[in-house]
């Protein structure tokens, strides 16, 4: 029986549990997570948490609805066991009818067939092998830029503070049309509350002392999650982006884990993407209406 919890009734630990135990695990999913991110959330929970479905809500004109937050790219249901469609439908069924549109994006581990769905692209990469042979997967410009940083003026260094990445991002990119001053507001209390539990952390790279692009990544059980960047012109021109991907490569190589690189359906930065020798992983975002 699937059940509907609000956020102050979950049992925080098996929803965790469940969470951390799935075999799609996502670290968007977990309730501190979402506790940064999403402006409220409920669930919907299996039986005794065996499978879960996060509602991230807002509420507009009194009107309800379910939302996907900022620096969340796929949620949808989480369970230890394989998903099929028929239990996506029936967590879909299960959404109240309270909120008047719902728009999710599911996870790659969620098959669904719905006619409301829109397939959306992501990149991921194994990381299971040694770093020699990470690099053999690279295109030939992904090489030649990191044998090029042998001369490069560009100093990469952990531990960036986040608001020197955010302030770098806003002054380079017209972020008005894409996030607003809350988005940022919540994404620099992720990547504070991130670093101090080392589930993830802030690289930069320096010309001459001054920063000029950086890379914020989250670090779960089996997936590290390229979450936000900023390059300026002086990072770009030295490919300031190829060498913190390829630091981040460098320093997980070996492990059972993917580098996921959150998208894109923009098609350069997807080909970017793909240049480190990823491969496609696609995501379903369903969005449908409750008749008033």
């Amino acid at each position: 029986m699937i059940k509907y919890i609000k956020r102050g009734e979950i049992d925080e630990e098996k929803y965790n549990a469940c969470i951390g135990n799935a075999i799609n695990s996502r670290i968007y999913a977990y309730s501190w997570y979402l506790d940064i991110v999403a402006d409220n959330w409920d669930a919907l929970v299996l039986n005794d948490y065996e499978a879960v479905m996060p509602l991230p809500w807002r509420r507009k004109y009194f009107i309800k609805y379910v939302y996907p937050p900022c620096w969340t790219q796929q949620l949808g249901v989480f369970s230890s066991d394989k998903i099929s469609n028929e239990l996506v439908q029936q967590f879909i069924k299960s959404i109240p009818r309270k909120f008047k549109k719902v728009t999710i994006q599911f996870n790659s581990g969620n098959p669904i067939a719905e006619r409301n769905v829109t397939e959306r692209i992501n990149y991921v990469l194994d990381l299971n092998k040694p770093y020699e042979e990470l690099v053999k997967g690279y295109n030939k410009l992904r090489k030649r830029q990191i044998k090029k940083n042998r001369i490069s003026r560009l100093k990469i260094e952990n531990c960036l503070k986040p608001k020197l990445l955010i302030d770098l991002f806003k002054a380079e990119e017209k972020y008005e049309k894409m996030h607003t001053d809350k988005d940022f507001e919540k994404l620099e209390k992720l990547m504070t509350t991130v670093e101090v539990s080392k589930k993830g952390g802030v690289v930069g790279c320096f010309s001459e002392g001054y920063l000029c692009g950086g890379l914020f990544y989250l670090n779960d059980s089996n997936r590290i999650t390229y979450l936000f960047s900023g390059l300026n012109n002086v990072g770009r021109e030295n490919n300031g982006m190829t060498l913190l991907i390829n630091k981040i490569i460098n320093e997980n190589s070996g492990l059972d884990c993917v580098l996921d690189f959150e998208g894109s359906m923009n098609e350069g930065i997807s080909k970017f993407f793909k240049s480190f020798g990823g491969h496609q992983e696609n995501y379903y975002q369903l969005t449908q209406r409750v008749l008033l």
